[in-house]
């Protein structure tokens, strides 16, 4: 059945010699609804991080979610789909734009298109322009940061304010007639296949560990400058950990347990290599024993490895014990920079094992969305959420 849609290009008419129309100026009342609606949105996290940090088992649902959304988003978007998609009752699968009608880029690139009627989910979004030199000492006052100008001698783009873009979940589509609906949600899994075997699923050697990453992993240990090997439970710095990851002078290694089941291995390689991306190794003891410490670099490391592992099809049960002794002791702020870390460390391993190009799977703007619900622009405001029921 055919599906009545709305273009998001502007339109042209005789009058105006076909030239593309400006979009009007957007309303006080406009505006102020936009800025309500940024606000409403920043409370929604925050709410949650609040839930996330008194209670442990808030936290395990949202490293779940992150993990089933392959770690596409980051913690304010994260958090910004889930309350909307909570609130309509929808169990998301796949969120991305309309697209542009030359079919070049979002739903209509898969040969889909979203439904008449449709409200968009909405994103943060950055909006970004050129420093100008009456700024730079304010800027630089504030940020803490030193402007410096690029090779042509221009002053750096900086994120001036924020908005919201909208995003549509596959259910909010049908294919475009006479496409047929073929459209394979880009799993992390199917990423994976495509970048390894070109599609083809792997064949898998001895069945204990579905992902296939585990010697990307260790070279990804490597390239951060970290000697891998297995050794034998109890010896060197190992102890009676599954893992141990070492950074000292002159020392900088990662031993994982040579009697390891592949599943476990794999979990364990992944948790030594979110110790070495969250910086934990950049703490003063310079020591992290894999399993053994309950505190916050453990809990930050045992999430993104269960995030990672889920996404590639290994459902490593994470444990629980971390967080039922209370690690964060109910504090907001941790909770947050943790939430952040995990959510920016688990992205940027999958991306690298498995990258989104080949899906048209541009992730969702950054840097994050500010504290506050300030700093839209006014002349940047999004368009309307709903697609009307005009054909296109």
């Amino acid at each position: 059945m055919a599906q009545t849609t709305r273009s998001r290009t502007r339109s042209r008419s005789a009058a105006d010699g076909g030239r593309t129309r400006r979009r009007a100026a957007p309303t006080e009342a406009q505006q102020q609804a936009r800025r309500e609606a940024m606000a409403a949105a920043h409370e929604d996290m925050m709410a949650r991080l609040e839930r996330m940090a008194a209670d442990p088992v808030e936290w395990l649902e949202f490293i779940e979610t992150v993990a089933a959304w392959g770690a596409r988003y980051s913690l304010g978007n994260q958090i910004l789909l889930m309350t909307q998609a909570a609130r309509r009752g929808v169990e998301p699968q796949m969120f991305m734009a309309y697209g542009a009608r030359e079919g070049s880029s979002g739903w209509r690139k898969h040969k889909r298109t979203v439904m008449a009627g449709e409200t968009g989910f909405r994103i943060w979004a950055p909006v970004k322009r050129r420093l100008r030199e009456d700024e730079r000492e304010d800027y630089e006052a504030r940020t803490g940061r030193r402007v410096t100008r690029d090779g042509q001698g221009r002053l750096p783009v900086i994120v001036a304010g924020w908005k919201f873009e909208r995003s549509f979940e596959l259910s909010q589509t049908a294919p475009i007639v006479p496409w047929a609906d073929n459209y394979v949600v880009p799993t992390v899994e199917v990423r994976r296949q495509v970048k390894v075997y070109g599609g083809q699923q792997a064949v898998l050697l001895d069945g204990e560990d579905p992902t296939g990453v585990y010697d990307d992993v260790v070279a990804l240990i490597g390239a951060a400058g970290y000697d891998y090997a297995l050794a034998e439970p109890g010896s060197g710095y190992l102890g009676q950990a599954n893992g141990v990851t070492v950074a000292g002078e002159g020392t900088r290694l990662v031993r994982v347990r040579d009697d390891l089941s592949a599943a476990q291995r794999v979990k364990t390689a992944v948790h030594e290599l979110a110790h070495i991306r969250c910086g934990h190794l950049d703490q003063p003891a310079g020591l992290v024993a894999a399993v053994q410490h309950h505190g916050w670099v453990e809990t930050e490391a045992e999430s993104v490895a269960h995030i990672v592992c889920k996404a590639f099809g290994l459902d490593s049960e994470p444990y629980t014990d971390a967080y039922v002794m209370g690690w964060a002791d109910g504090d907001l702020e941790v909770v947050r920079a943790a939430a952040a870390t995990v959510v920016a460390v688990a992205r940027e391993i999958v991306d690298e094992l498995a990258p989104i190009a080949p899906f048209d799977g541009r992730r969702d703007p950054q840097p994050e969305p500010p504290d506050t619900d300030t700093d839209a622009a006014p002349d940047t405001v999004a368009a309307a959420d709903t697609v009307a029921g005009v054909a296109v």
